[in-house]
């Protein structure tokens, strides 16, 4: 399957649905904008960022707006905002393998994993 990912909204208890995403491919300080996307009802993209035969061994980084996310759900936050966009760098080894990169989030705390 390639690269997927998801996100959960911790603070309600659903998926984060309406949330922006930007995917990047990284070569050190350097990044590349591959793809933009909102996450769909079930707090997903509506398909694999990458499949199998497209991903490549490398670095990448995907960077979710969270703050722009929960002002839509009209919670009030802070100015500034305490988490505006989250970035997660990670790498791929095996582009054989499936790369879930999940984001649990609230406007204050965050927590990824290499998933399933």
């Amino acid at each position: 399957m390639g690269l997927s990912t998801h996100v959960l909204d911790t603070m309600h208890g659903c998926p984060a649905a309406g949330m922006a995403v930007a995917l990047y491919t990284t070569h050190g300080d350097d990044a590349t904008l591959v793809r933009r996307f909102v996450l769909n009802h079930d707090g997903r993209s509506d398909g694999p960022l990458y499949d199998n035969a497209s991903l490549q061994k490398g670095t990448y980084r995907l960077v979710f707006d969270v703050a722009g996310y929960f002002k839509a759900r009209g919670v009030v936050l802070p100015e500034p905002n305490f988490l505006n966009r989250v970035s997660l760098d990670f790498g791929i080894a095996h582009t054989d393998q499936h790369y879930h990169v999940p984001l649990l989030v609230s406007p204050w705390s965050y927590s990824t994993y290499r998933g399933s």
